[in-house]
């Protein structure tokens, strides 16, 4: 594997003294004591023009954050699981307008929750949930930190983020609590992308891991991305502050040391910058890097278009004038969202910070690699902002 080729900024349209002036709104960060570290990686046509590292790595040793840092992704993880499915589709191994009930069995005659009366009523699904649904979100699934409803707190009462149970029990556990809604009704962001990483490994015989190592990882050169950190790497782990900096209640993360028992798809992967900008300039080539093709170019713009048309959005996840495609969230209108962008763009993130975005009209993508949960909301539009403005040309 060659590694992916670096530029001036001036050579590819951005201006390399507002690409400075980003650094250093990030660097005033981290000396206010508000962000730990950060890596940021921005490349245009095709090329980096800015990679770089700030701060620590750890604040508890003081030890100084290294371009080459391991970061817990969470939902980044979405994006890769999802290219994984779609190769199976490509494959005729699966058809995603099929029921997942085909592939998973327990997800068979499941019924919706229905609240009547202050009292849980159950009704049954108008439709079974599809392949396709689990991919846009729409399958009637939830997260148990998203709120608090009946279904919810049976999510968290059974500990549905657990670590310690494989994905095909967890996929039999979450398959027998009731839908929070009727599937394709609403998007929703939810578990169904951990659902996919146990469709992967029934479609394909092999464990989530396995699979993904095998077919994605080692194919695109991302040599540093999996479910747990090996004890050589220990020291390149990217940790937050022991103590939130705005004073409120730090998240917990996920232990990467330990080999977990879930692979979880929807948000169990570790990664570094250089990895996932290899993944993003993947998507980028329309599906192929290197001279290893994983998609053909149409599915890559299948799963980077709106497919919720008039499907509504539950909470306020996704912003004014944007959808969801497959894997991504997907930007439908230029205004409208209080964050720059072209229509086309699609992004996400991870709850630790980590955040992504492609825009095919600017042929630009970027990334920022952090460990500042309870900031993430705040350090996402900030680098998309001084991003867009360094675009020149």
């Amino acid at each position: 594997m060659t590694g992916l080729v670096f530029a001036p900024p001036a050579e590819v349209g951005l201006c390399a003294g507002r690409l400075q002036h980003m650094l250093e709104v990030l660097q005033h960060e981290i000396d206010s004591g508000r962000l730990p570290g950060a890596v940021a990686l921005v490349a245009r046509r095709g090329k980096v023009a800015l990679f770089e590292s700030l701060g620590q790595q750890d604040p508890a040793t003081g030890a100084p954050m290294p371009r080459d840092a391991v970061f817990r992704i969470y939902s980044m993880t979405k994006p890769v699981v999802s290219v994984a499915v779609m190769m199976l589709m490509e494959q005729g191994k699966l058809l995603l307008g099929e029921p997942v009930a085909r592939y998973l069995p327990e997800f068979a005659n499941q019924k919706v929750a229905l609240a009547q009366g202050g009292q849980l009523a159950l009704q049954d699904a108008g439709r079974p949930a599809t392949v396709h649904d689990l991919l846009r979100h729409t399958a009637g699934l939830t997260y148990e930190f998203m709120g608090s409803a009946e279904v919810q707190r049976q999510y968290a009462a059974l500990q549905m983020g657990s670590r310690e149970r494989s994905n095909a029990e967890f996929s039999r556990v979450l398959a027998a609590l009731p839908l929070m809604h009727q599937p394709g009704s609403v998007w929703d962001y939810s578990r169904a992308t951990d659902v996919l990483g146990r469709l992967v490994e029934v479609v394909s015989g092999q464990l989530l891991g396995d699979y993904l190592r095998e077919h994605i990882l080692m194919p695109l050169g991302m040599t540093d991305t999996g479910f747990s950190v090996p004890q050589a790497d220990h020291a390149r782990i990217a940790e937050p502050f022991a103590h939130d900096p705005d004073g409120g209640v730090p998240m917990r993360v996920f232990e990467p040391r330990r080999v977990p028992a879930m692979q979880g798809g929807g948000g169990g992967l570790l990664s570094t910058a250089m990895d996932y900008a290899r993944f993003l300039q993947f998507m980028r080539n329309k599906g192929e890097l290197e001279g290893v093709r994983l998609l053909g170019p149409c599915t890559v713009d299948f799963m980077t278009a709106d497919h919720l048309g008039a499907i509504p959005a539950a909470g306020e996840l996704l912003p004014p004038g944007h959808g969801f495609g497959l894997g991504f969230a997907v930007r439908t209108a230029t205004g409208l969202s209080p964050v720059p962008g072209s229509a086309g763009l699609y992004y996400w993130g991870g709850i630790a910070g980590t955040t992504f975005f492609v825009d095919p009209a600017q042929d630009l993508y970027a990334l920022l690699m952090i460990q500042a949960p309870n900031q993430r909301d705040y350090y996402r539009p900030l680098f998309r902002s001084l991003v867009y403005a360094a675009l020149t040309n």
